[in-house]
């Protein structure tokens, strides 16, 4: 792989509950949104699980991640081709952290900030679109 190594571990505070960061992080569902323009193979089930083996693209860049871990507080994904590595996530009420670490020509501090500021704006959206109660018939 050709690249620099690179090393970044970010956490910001996101009002959130610990339940809906977890799904805004393994539902693909929920982070199609929040990450685009990245997209992702089709066919993902609802919820990452360990040994699940799929591709994301940013533009011409394609990066496959195979789920290592899935815990109730945190998940492990290792990557290859265009970045080689691994992304963990941990998250808890109101936080979130994301440690990336691998060998790439992109700059991956610059993607894992955005990202982390795309999923508190998501997280924030959502808390802020009124829930819409219909009565029993």
């Amino acid at each position: 792989m050709f690249g620099t190594f690179q090393q970044s571990n970010l956490r910001i505070e996101i009002e959130a509950t610990e339940q809906q960061i977890r799904d805004s992080l393994i539902c693909p569902a929920q982070f199609r949104q929040w990450l685009f323009p990245q997209t992702f193979s089709e066919g993902l089930p609802t919820h990452l699980h360990e040994g699940l083996i799929f591709t994301s693209w940013l533009g011409p860049i394609a990066v496959q991640h195979q789920v290592e871990k899935v815990e109730a507080n945190g998940c492990r994904l290792i990557m290859s081709k265009g970045i080689d590595g691994f992304h963990e996530w941990y998250w808890g009420d109101g936080w979130v952290q994301s440690c990336l670490e691998g060998v790439s020509l992109v700059p991956l501090n610059l993607g894992q900030t955005l990202s982390l500021l795309r999923l508190r704006q998501f997280l924030t959206a959502q808390k802020q679109t009124p829930q819409i109660a219909f009565p029993r018939l």
